[in-house]
């Protein structure tokens, strides 16, 4: 096989692996979404225990489970009975995750969990194991084969792992009702944080960055507001001081070669009336939408009386990483 086949071969093997376990799911799976919504809905914490590989893998676990609101910590279990035990409370549910079962390093810790009031679930490849036998639930991850050539280095049973510990965080996440909101509220520096934590007032160029201009002001002089403000669209205002149309750089340019007098035209004369609007205490998020539904570059901003407030350049959205 060449280097693509080989690694398709590869591909195969991991994902047919992790279609056999999901044919195997059983109420094993169901008990130990159980035990786990149990603890977090006691204000208790999943405690995951691995050694090696299967630490590696419990610990982007841990990670999925906290980032979706199920408080998780990892235990190394070579320090866990020289102090680190001080992490596990009454109530919590140990996730234990060794293939063999038989891992040593993380049977001597069982006795002393014994001590605790908590539940323990077992992932690993052996069912009959001690670590199997001393759970409350086991979860089976056996696999036929590793997708290692010599069918030693774990690659399908870390797969089958990581695939089933996903499973339980997204399962746990749907019954506890976590919303898109929740979410953003434990990653408020990524995108989504971003955009569903952010109100459009928070990300539009008002005050003094805004260019408000009344109808009745020359093309010209809107110009050089919009110079002095470094802003690419005039807002326009009736006489009440309600949004009335907008003005931009792009219409100056289209008009100007049919219509050399423009610049001594009344802005509301060129000006594109009814513009898009948007109101400055809906979500950054809606802003996307929008600019997509309406394929404009500027959506301006406005108070419930329909005042302009500012506006929301596209070119922005980059910059404050909403794209």
């Amino acid at each position: 096989m060449d280097t693509l086949e080989r690694a398709r071969f590869v591909l195969s093997i991991e994902s047919g692996e992790i279609e056999s376990l999901s044919a195997r799911l059983d109420d094993s799976f169901v008990k130990a979404v159980g035990l786990l919504r149990g603890a977090v809905e006691r204000r208790g914490k999943i405690v995951v225990l691995g050694v090696g590989k299967s630490g590696h893998v419990g610990g982007k676990i841990a990670a999925t489970l906290t980032s979706t609101g199920a408080p998780a910590v990892v235990l190394d279990s070579l320090n866990a009975l020289h102090g680190d035990l001080g992490v596990v409370s009454d109530g919590d549910v140990i996730l234990t995750l060794s293939y063999s079962g038989e891992t040593e390093e993380l049977l001597r810790v069982l006795p002393a969990l014994a001590r605790f009031d908590v539940r323990k679930i077992a992932v690993t490849g052996n069912v009959a194991s001690t670590l199997a036998k001393a759970s409350d639930v086991v979860l089976d991850v056996s696999v036929s084969r590793e997708a290692c050539p010599h069918n030693l280095a774990p690659t399908s049973s870390t797969t089958s792992m990581m695939a089933l510990g996903d499973a339980l965080a997204m399962v746990l996440l749907e019954e506890r009702g976590f919303t898109r909101e929740d979410f953003a509220r434990f990653h408020p520096g990524g995108s989504l944080g971003r955009s569903l934590l952010l109100k459009v007032r928070d990300i539009m160029r008002g005050g003094e960055q805004a260019a408000v201009v009344s109808e009745s002001l020359p093309v010209v002089e809107v110009l050089r507001v919009l110079m002095a403000k470094r802003a690419g669209a005039a807002l326009v205002t009736d006489a009440s001081g309600k949004l009335s149309g907008i003005f931009t750089h792009g219409d100056f340019a289209r008009r100007f070669p049919s219509d050399p007098e423009i610049g001594s035209r009344p802005v509301a004369e060129v000006m594109t009336r009814g513009p898009v609007t948007i109101d400055a205490d809906k979500l950054a998020a809606e802003v996307l939408v929008v600019l997509e539904r309406h394929r404009i570059d500027d959506l301006v901003v406005t108070d419930a009386e329909g005042r302009p407030l500012g506006v929301v350049d596209s070119q922005d959205l980059s910059r404050l990483k909403l794209l």
